[in-house]
Order: structure tokens, then C-alpha cells, then sequence
């Protein structure tokens, strides 16, 4: 009797074919998130810098769509014929390294300094804390070499100072690795992140734009820290609270400030949640859709609008793709490129002839406060106009006095041409 059946009789003269493994949902995402970024072509991994700008954008599906792909915006905007400039330039990136240097020199003697006086005063003053070797081969090395030293550092009750670890953090299925200036492991096993930026902090406070985008990128540092935590027993507390060292008024010493980003981590926290429907982004687009740098400009320009955008003016510090989205939101006339402030108080009113349509009483339900608002401040505009006019035009004539000019539509006054005042042209004498 044949112990096989005859679907499945083996045939001595061939190989047995080999069944490919079954093409699970995530392998099958990788394949089209590599499919959307080109053939060939290496993600761009993903930063605390990058993860801090999504973060601070949520509603930005391109911004979403391209970060989880990988793909390289700088090269992308290039192509499209809209070069970004940003970035930092050679001469602050040299500054930043060189005063963080300082800061950390001496076995991070000051640093572990300032982290005891901002954070942790009532611990035991530090001394000569521990400085650990993080070195090890690629990012997966140095993430379980990093894991590794928190762990000691973590029960070896004295300072410890992490120059640079390397941290892990999932995005869209893949790991993010996340490099901080420093984590510092206080004698009662907690962990702080400590910022170190390059601009000055004058009398004790500084930019609360640049302030702010330190807070948003250290919530990434504390997220991916939390992590690591969550595997130790027991495990260590995070502080919410991490060191921003600054160099201190127009010197080259450091002054620092502890900044709380309990608010920064939730709001990357939500935003990372919602990057893992980053296949539900890509189910929308065209079949064949590809944003390889290598392609005409037209494919690429067709391909980038087919995935919704959502431009504000804080986008040109964050986004290399912010120049082309700008131009075009201002050629959809939409109101989000004037500022997000005003976007949220225009309600249902998402383009700009749609706000002048209402302002002037064309479009627009009239219970709606945003209209209402809008007409109300039209209707004292006009009234302001005319006023003017009219004053100008009723006042008296004399030698210093020149007469008021002309009023245009709607009491709009129109500019004299240059060289004419008082009705005489220059150059012509009467």
C-alpha cells in the first residue's frame, strides 16, 4: 500500500518543490511600504527630531505616510523642484559640539552636577560618577549594550552617566533608534534624559519656540526609555521631567532648566499609536503610486497630492517638504497656510474665498458665530473706511495741510502716483 497519497507521491526524479512561507500581514506591509518608496532604495530611519515634527502635526497624513515608508524628504522635495532649507548649518552644528563637550567634561562631572541641583537635591551630591563603555557593533549592538548598562546602573546606587545610548522605539512595525545626549541614573535607580541644545538661555529663560520643539524631541528619549524600563523587575522610574542644559547669556558655560514634558509625551504617544494605520494611508493611494526621488517630476508631484496634507506655517522649522506643501495651500486658497489659530476660530470655513464669500454676506448661514463674526468686523471695517475718508476729505486747506486722496470701491482710498501732490505734477512748476 502506498503510505502517500497520490497529490503528494514523490517523484524520484525531481526535488520536492518548496512552499513558500505563508506572507503574513506584516511581511506584506513591508513589501508595499518598500514598494511606495522604490526599488532599491534603503529606508530612511526615523529620528527623535523626525518623530517630535510628526508629533507636532497629527493631522498630516503625507507627513505620516512618508515618515512610516521611509522615505528621504529632503531628496523628495529636491526633486519636486522645491529644495528645502532645512536643516543646521556647519558653523551651529561645530558650536553644539563643542560646547557639549564641555559639559560633558570631566567624566560629565558638571552635568551629573546640574542634574543633582535641578532634579535631585535631596540625593547624596555626586562625586566621580560611573561613565560606562556603550560602544558595540551596529544600532542592535549598541540598544543591548545600552539596555544592558541601565540595568547595572540601575541597582549599583551611585550617579552614572550614559554618554549618547543608543534606545529603540517601534514605529509602524519597525524600530526606531533613538540616540539622546545623555541619560543619567540617579543613586536611587530613576532615569532623567538631559538635552543638551546650542542656544543660549539669557537670564535663566530662552526661546519658548526652541524650547519647545527640545520638549517635544525629549518626550521621544522618555517614551523609548519607559520601554526599557517596563522590562526591568522592578522597574526604574522615568522622571516626566528632563534637564535642557543651555549655554548661559552669550558665554560658553552651561546653564539648565529642568522641563516638564508630560504633556509633549502623550501627545507622541497618540500620534505613534495612530502611525500604525500607516497601511490604511497607503490602501487610499492609486495602484503604482511611488515617491522615488528618481522619478519625472510630474509622477512625483502626482503622486505626493494623492496623500492629504495638512500645512501650517510651523511646518518651514520642521518639514523638508514645507515649501512645495505652501505653495500648494496657497493655491487652493486654503486658511491653514495663515496659521492654525485662525483655521480653528474659521469653524467650517476652509478656504480663503469661502471667508471673504461670508464676510460679505455671498455665502454662509448667518447663525454661524464664525459668520456672523466675520460680517461684524467687515461691516466696522467699511464704517471705518468711510469715517476716514470723510474726515480727510472735510478737512481745511492750507499751506501745511494737503488735501486727502481719493477714495476708490467701497471707500477704499487710492494712492496718489508718485510726484503728484496737491495737483501738481513734479517737475512742472505753475
Amino acid at each position: 500500500m502506498n503510505e502517500f497519497p497520490d497529490s503528494a507521491s514523490p517523484d524520484p526524479g525531481r526535488e520536492p518543490s518548496r512552499v513558500p512561507p505563508p506572507r503574513t500581514r506584516t511581511t506584506a506591509l513591508r513589501q508595499q511600504l518598500a514598494e511606495l518608496r522604490g526599488p532599491d532604495i534603503a529606508p530612511k530611519a526615523l529620528d527623535a527630531r523626525a518623530l517630535a515634527a510628526l508629533a507636532a502635526n497629527p493631522g498630516c497624513d503625507r507627513r505620516a505616510l512618508l515618515d512610516g515608508v521611509g522615505v528621504d524628504k529632503a531628496k523628495l522635495a529636491g526633486a519636486l523642484g522645491a529644495p528645502s532649507a532645512f536643516g543646521m548649518s556647519q558653523f551651529a552644528f561645530m558650536r553644539g559640539n563643542a560646547f557639549e563637550a564641555r559639559v560633558k567634561a570631566d567624566g560629565g562631572a558638571e552635568l551629573l552636577r546640574l542634574v543633582h541641583e535641578r532634579l535631585d537635591p535631596g540625593a547624596e551630591p555626586p562625586g566621580a560618577g560611573a561613565v560606562p563603555d556603550l560602544s558595540a557593533i551596529g544600532p542592535e549592538g549598541r540598544t543591548a549594550r545600552t539596555e544592558l548598562a541601565l540595568r547595572e546602573a540601575a541597582g549599583a546606587g551611585v550617579w552614572t552617566l550614559l554618554d549618547h545610548p543608543m534606545l529603540a522605539l517601534d514605529v509602524a512595525g519597525s524600530p526606531a533608534f533613538l540616540e539622546p545626549d545623555a541619560v543619567v541614573v540617579h543613586p536611587d535607580g530613576d532615569w532623567t534624559v538631559v538635552e543638551i541644545k546650542s542656544f543660549p538661555m539669557l537670564d535663566g529663560s530662552a526661546d519658548p519656540a526652541k524650547v519647545g520643539a527640545a520638549a517635544r524631541q525629549s518626550a521621544v528619549y522618555v517614551l523609548a526609555l519607559e520601554e526599557v524600563a517596563a522590562r526591568l523587575d522592578p522597574a526604574p522610574e522615568v522622571h516626566h521631567r528632563v534637564l535642557l542644559v543651555c549655554p548661559k547669556d552669550f558665554s560658553n558655560l552651561p546653564a539648565a532648566s529642568a522641563v516638564d514634558v508630560r504633556k509633549q509625551r502623550a501627545v507622541t504617544r497618540r500620534q505613534l499609536a495612530r502611525l500604525t494605520r500607516v497601511e490604511d494611508i497607503a490602501a487610499a493611494l492609486p495602484e503604482g503610486t511611488c515617491f522615488s526621488p528618481g522619478l519625472p517630476a510630474e509622477e512625483l508631484i502626482t503622486a505626493v497630492e494623492a496623500v492629504p496634507a495638512t500645512y501650517a506655517p510651523e511646518c518651514l522649522s520642521a518639514c523638508e517638504l514645507a515649501f512645495h506643501c505652501r505653495a500648494r495651500s496657497r493655491a487652493e486658497g486654503a486658511v491653514t497656510s495663515l496659521g492654525r489659530s485662525l483655521r480653528a476660530e474659521l469653524g467650517g470655513l476652509t478656504t480663503v474665498p469661502d471667508v471673504l464669500a461670508a464676510a460679505h454676506g455671498k455665502a454662509g448661514d448667518p447663525g454661524d458665530p464664525a459668520v456672523a463674526a466675520l460680517r461684524r468686523a467687515a461691516a466696522l471695517r467699511a464704517e471705518a473706511l468711510h469715517g476716514t475718508a470723510a474726515s480727510r476729505t472735510g478737512a481745511p486747506e492750507g499751506p501745511a495741510v494737503r488735501k486727502g486722496p481719493a477714495t476708490g470701491p467701497a471707500g477704499v482710498p487710492t494712492v496718489p502716483a508718485p510726484g503728484v501732490a496737491d495737483g501738481r505734477e513734479a517737475g512742472v512748476c505753475h
